[in-house]
């Protein structure tokens, strides 16, 4: 069986296409909140962890934790 998904302008339709935009708006907030507290913000880039400054630095993220 071939399952064939509806596409509009390259991109494909999700049946609850809100969910993109929550999830954009979501790390749009996240890195505004990190410049009002000069603090940075973490997240998956390209299967690494990075974090990310509030003037635009990105660097990899070592969980000095580690255990």
């Amino acid at each position: 069986m071939i399952l064939i998904l509806k596409q509009q302008n390259n991109e494909f339709k999700r049946k609850y296409g809100w969910v993109d935009k929550w999830a954009k708006m979501t790390g749009e907030r996240a890195r505004i909140d990190a410049k009002v507290n000069n603090t940075y913000i973490i997240y998956d880039k390209n299967g690494v962890l990075v974090k990310e400054y509030p003037n635009g630095k990105i660097i990899p993220f070592h969980n000095v934790g580690k255990s």
